[in-house]
């Protein structure tokens, strides 16, 4: 059986968004064929002073060398007003650029833009789809819908 490890890309800046993370963590966990999650907001550096050069640079680091080494990014697509999380953004363009497979997660109904749905491999409405995916057959799953 192929197992993966799984790099999840994704806003958790209010309570709204860590619950859904916190969701996709979960199924993640009880999905059989991933044997690693990557989630950023349990690296976040406390023993560095936050927003400081050093925290900075290390945070970034870890992100891309943990984005690097996955086998797949789970994207969860979250707006705050009208705009994506420019941090997922960078994730998903930095992962579709090294040829990894992008799963979207898009619970609320916003129409996604055309670059975000062009660079997905599978399509989703709710983070508890993902404990049941193949990730070891990796079904592509387009989306299907209006965009901007």
């Amino acid at each position: 059986m192929k197992i993966v490890r799984v790099f999840i890309a994704a806003p958790f800046f209010s309570d709204e968004q860590i619950d859904r993370v916190h969701r996709l963590e979960t199924a993640l966990a009880k999905n059989p064929y991933v044997i690693d999650i990557y989630s950023a907001r349990f690296h976040q550096n406390e023993q560095l002073p936050f927003g400081s050069h050093i925290w900075r640079k290390t945070t970034f680091e870890q992100d891309l060398k943990f984005l690097r080494r996955a086998d797949v990014v789970v994207t969860i697509r979250d707006f705050t007003g009208d705009c994506m999380d420019s941090g997922t953004a960078f994730e998903v363009g930095y992962a579709y650029a090294m040829q990894k497979p992008i799963i979207l997660i898009e619970e609320k109904d916003f129409p996604p833009n055309l670059m975000l749905v062009e660079s997905l491999h599978a399509f989703f409405k709710h983070v508890e789809d993902m404990a049941t995916y193949n990730f070891h057959q990796m079904p592509a799953i387009p989306y299907e819908g209006p965009m901007v």
